[in-house]
């Protein structure tokens, strides 16, 4: 089974061909369906052989179409200092892309 590593939006995530995957949101405009290069490609291995980046691979690309747009679940921000009548709350919802893996090169 062919994978890679991939980094983008300061994280690092191990696709493989047709997996799905929940990115980080790029800058740019996009939209569902459009097609995504990555090419800071940290490691790729197709079985017998691994390449492995320093830090990244030249030419080597994954290639993945956009699949979602969204944001997930609220998640709660809170501020508490005791006995001073002290509280903050705020909530946050981080948007995401969700994108398919069509080829690793």
């Amino acid at each position: 089974m062919k994978f890679a590593v991939i980094q983008t939006g300061g994280k690092q995530y191990k696709v493989s061909k047709d997996s799905l995957v929940s990115i980080e949101k790029i800058k740019g405009e996009y939209k569902v369906g459009d097609k995504i290069s990555f090419d800071k490609v940290l490691l790729v291995d197709d079985g017998k052989n691994t390449t492995i980046g320093t830090p990244y691979i030249k030419d080597a690309t994954v290639e993945a179409e956009l699949i979602q747009i969204g944001r997930t679940r609220k998640v709660l921000v809170m501020k508490y200092k005791q006995k001073s009548r002290y509280l903050r709350r705020n909530g946050h919802r981080q948007p995401f892309f969700k994108v398919k893996v069509l080829d690793i090169k």
